[in-house]
């Protein structure tokens, strides 16, 4: 899932040292003091380049030595998600070494004479395209001392915008850096392209007099007098209990009071799943739900009209039902570590948006996150992260985690976390889907199993020791994982990876059991193996025992295991890419895929695919719900960029997950190019897509205030897609082919809804402010034509302030007469907090 680094060596000479190699500054005996002195004044600088041929562009880290060096031979680590091809790095006087994953190591040449105070450059082919990309809390690690940061290399927060910032990244400059090469079409998003582009999707229409969120199936207001919901509400109940809607009446604008208005809830089992049906007229309100889940989803959207009818609720009826049984997010704490107030805080909002499973993924290279009963290294050393090179005490530093770990990148959840996780979910009708990544994307859990070995080994233990083992010992196979790890898959063919593999699902089980909802399905992963195994005697004796063939194992693992699962009741779910290579008929009956093939990349094909075989295929798609990707195409906005330079609200809103092939009709590739998408495998008669989930992978997400920017408001957009079906979406048709721009999709009744979904978020930012989330405001969309100053915004109805350079912040009421350059903001509902400033000219 990395950004590559794009191969090629530079030849410039200029750019290797701005001070020429001269004898070092008189040695001295290197104590803890001058190694924290000699890393506080430690110069750092990233910066993008062109390179040498001036066609594409480099990375050139600048490196100023404080004026007094150690005696002692000292190391520079650092983190690039990024994979560097070290043979084509122009170092001078420096060696760099790929430690494993993203880690590497930077040190002086023996016999190479520094001088103190000089700056030298280490240019580095390829090039990222944000500000974001670079890892921060780099450092240096003398033999015996204790490592430390480089001062330089901290990130900071902006207090205004509570945005975390990268001081030692050069801001880039060069609109050129936003293309990946000549054929990439790919624009900055800048202020007036943005006004451009709002002003494009914006339709003048009335503002919607139903605000409810996600929109139900049918919502009408009707004649006869307001009901006065600030007198508090009385309830009575049928069919369910007074737990079945506690939370949901507590995260209402509803009150309880013995004089307030009647309000009867009558669970039936009728209807759809999660459907419910409400009638407020005649100073009462009737709610008939099919089950607990519909009956508080009809209080929230009740909730949701009061407070924006200030409790004065106009008659209204609604009949409702969700679009799909499986709406979901992922939260991915393995790489960076989210805290459990994070992941609460998460089911809270879920519960709002009618959301109903939540995918923990919680082990990965670079972490493992929940306690294990009888595995106490999984956590003790998988989920922490330290400069130990042995690995006995924690994992190496990853992700610019720093040199002895960071509470806000590193941590588990205890079983009582856990436990208290599930019954929040389920106190919200909310599924949680644990999964740990495997057979690749494990090192985490080959690492602590190894520590635990030399533990055991070394207690005069061997049986203990290799119980839970998860490696081949005499595997010789090198490898070279899609994270650049060399020692991150299980092996699929010892007998003690399939133990630890149940001892991990059983202690799992009995959380939930404790919690009061059984585990229902597990996700085993699955997806991107590194070519493991090949050398390993294990894997030899068993290909050649089973008449297995060698190049498929990991479709054995997953068969295996899914195996496992079924015979413990549970639905096995995994990534559409290693899940797509089982043979159906050895798997259980019930199978989840993940779809996260790209729409432009064969993904169409592969989720109708599963959907034929009878599995339930969640949409997943990279290009639309990978929400860990930037908002929009500029330097300045966080997030990977290897499946899209851009996702914006209007583009999860846009997604049509029943007809795949009509995303093409809305949607460029990568490239920023118009496609085609052919039905080149249409689903079956009878089958369908099941659900979405968005994700949020964590590699560049080092705090729980980045997670929230990330997720919202994105995923109101894609509630509001898992929920209802806009009308402008074009039914399926069996082998149908669109095209960017063919008019196949209606765009006056999708730009239609899309400003009255607009109309309906502020509302629901306002929440998001009363509860502290630091959702992502929109920078806005500017330009000045003649002198005369226009702004808008993408969405929601905010405020927008103006200044001219070095001058104050005005409200924007329309358009004004500027002299000279002018910042613009927009501004939070509760006026606390503010988008990043843009500037036009």
């Amino acid at each position: 899932m990395s950004h590559l680094f794009r191969n090629g060596l530079l030849g410039a000479a200029a750019l290797l040292a701005t001070t020429a190699l001269v004898p070092a500054f008189p040695a001295y005996a290197t104590t803890q003091g001058q190694l924290d002195s000699f890393a506080n004044a430690f110069g750092y600088k990233l910066t993008v380049v062109p390179d040498a041929a001036g066609t594409s562009f480099d990375t050139r880290l600048d490196l100023t030595l404080p004026k007094t060096l150690p005696d002692s031979g000292w190391a520079l680590y650092f983190g690039s998600v990024a994979a560097i091809d070290v043979r084509k790095v122009v170092s001078g006087p420096f060696d760099l070494t790929h430690v494993n994953g993203d880690n590497y190591r930077l040190t002086p040449k023996a016999g190479a004479a520094l001088k103190g105070g000089a700056t030298y450059a280490v240019v580095m082919a390829g090039a990222s395209r944000s500000e974001y990309l670079a890892m921060p809390n780099a450092y240096i690690a003398v033999e015996g001392l204790t490592p430390r940061i480089i001062a330089a290399t901290r990130p900071v927060f902006d207090p205004a915008s509570k945005l975390e910032a990268l001081p030692f990244v050069t801001p880039f400059t060069d609109e050129k850096t936003a293309k990946s090469g000549p054929a990439d079409a790919t624009e900055w998003l800048t202020p007036e392209r943005a006004f451009v582009l709002n002003a494009s999707r914006a339709v003048t229409q009335a503002r919607p007099e139903i605000v409810i969120l996600p929109t139900p199936v049918s919502a009408k207001h009707l004649e006869g007098k307001v009901l006065n919901l600030a007198a508090g509400i009385r309830l009575s109940l049928t069919g369910l209990t007074p737990a079945d809607i506690t939370v949901a009446l507590a995260a209402s604008h509803l009150r309880q009071a013995a004089g307030g208005v009647p309000v009867s809830i009558t669970v039936n089992g009728k209807g759809a799943a999660e459907s419910y049906h409400l009638l407020a007229q005649d100073d009462k309100i009737v709610i008939t739900a099919a089950d607990a889940a519909g009956a508080a989803y009809a209080l929230e959207s009740l909730s949701q009209q009061a407070a924006f009818e200030h409790n004065r609720l106009k008659p209204i009826e609604i009949t409702d039902a969700p679009r799909f049984g499986f709406r979901g997010l992922h939260i991915d704490v393995a790489r960076n570590f989210h805290s459990k107030a994070f992941i609460l805080s998460t089911l809270d909002r879920m519960a709002e948006y009618k959301l109903n499973r939540l995918h923990l993924h919680l082990g990965d290279d670079e972490g493992w996150r929940l306690a294990i009963k009888g595995l106490p290294e999984l956590t003790d050393i998988g989920g922490h992260r330290c400069h130990d090179l042995k690995e006995d005490t924690c994992l190496m530093p990853q992700l610019g985690a720093g040199p002895q770990g960071n509470p806000t990148v590193d941590g588990y959840l205890t079983r009582a976390d856990y436990i208290e996780i599930v019954r929040a979910a389920t106190a919200r009708h909310i599924e949680v889907i644990p999964s740990f990544d495997m057979p690749g994307h494990s090192r985490a859990a080959v690492r602590s199993m190894e520590a635990r070995y030399r533990r055991l080994m070394a207690e005069g233990k061997p049986e203990a020791a290799n119980e839970f083992r998860l490696q081949d010992p005499d595997d010789t196979t090198v490898y070279d994982s899609i994270q650049h790890y060399n020692d991150n898959t299980l092996n699929v063919c010892i007998p003690s990876t399939y133990h630890f593999i149940e001892t991990v699902i059983d202690d799992i089980r009995a959380m939930h059991d404790e919690a009061g909802t059984p585990l229902k399905i597990y996700h085993i992963g699955a997806d991107e193996t590194a070519g493991a195994w090949t050398n390993s005697p294990a894997c030899q004796a068993l290909v050649k025992a089973k008449g297995l063939d060698p190049a498929h194992m990991t479709p054995y693992f997953i068969t295996e295991v899914s195996q496992i699962l079924g015979r413990k009741g549970l639905e096995p779910a995994g990534w559409s890419d290693g899940m797509g290579h089982v043979k159906p008929e050895e798997m259980p009956k019930a199978v989840q895929s993940n779809s996260w093939g790209g729409l432009f990349a064969g993904g169409v094909a592969e989720a109708y695919r599963h959907a034929n075989r009878g599995w339930d295929v969640v949409m997943s798609t990279p290009e639309v719900l990978y929400f860990d990707m930037p908002y929009a195409p500029d330097p300045k906005e966080r997030g990977m960029d290897w499946a899209s330079r851009g996702i914006d609200v209007f583009k999860v809103f846009a997604f049509m997950p029943e007809n795949l092939p009509a995303n093409a009709t809305v949607m460029t590739d990568i490239q920023n190019h118009g496609r085609t998408i052919a039905d080149s495998e249409p689903l079956a008669a009878g089958r369908r897509i099941t659900g979405m989930q968005a994700q949020l992978w964590s590699e560049g997400v080092r705090t729980d205030g980045i997670a929230e920017y990330l997720f919202y408001p994105r995923v109101l957009a894609m509630a509001e897609r898992a929920w209802h079906t806009g009308a402008w979406e074009p039914a399926y048709v069996s082998g149908k082919s669109y095209t960017y721009g063919d008019g196949q999709v209606n765009d006056a009744q999708l730009r239609a809804d899309w400003q009255g979904f607009s109309d309906r978020l502020t509302p629901r930012l306002a929440e998001l402010d009363r509860d502290g989330v630091q959702y992502r405001l929109p920078a806005p969309g500017a330009r000045i034509t003649g002198g005369i100053f226009e702004a808008n915004l993408a969405y929601a109805d905010l405020a927008i302030q103006y200044r001219p350079k070095g001058g104050k912040w005005t409200t924007y009421t329309g358009a004004v007469e500027v002299r000279g350059p002018v910042d613009t903001r927009s501004v939070a509902p509760d006026g606390r907090r503010y988008s990043r400033i843009v500037t036009v000219r």
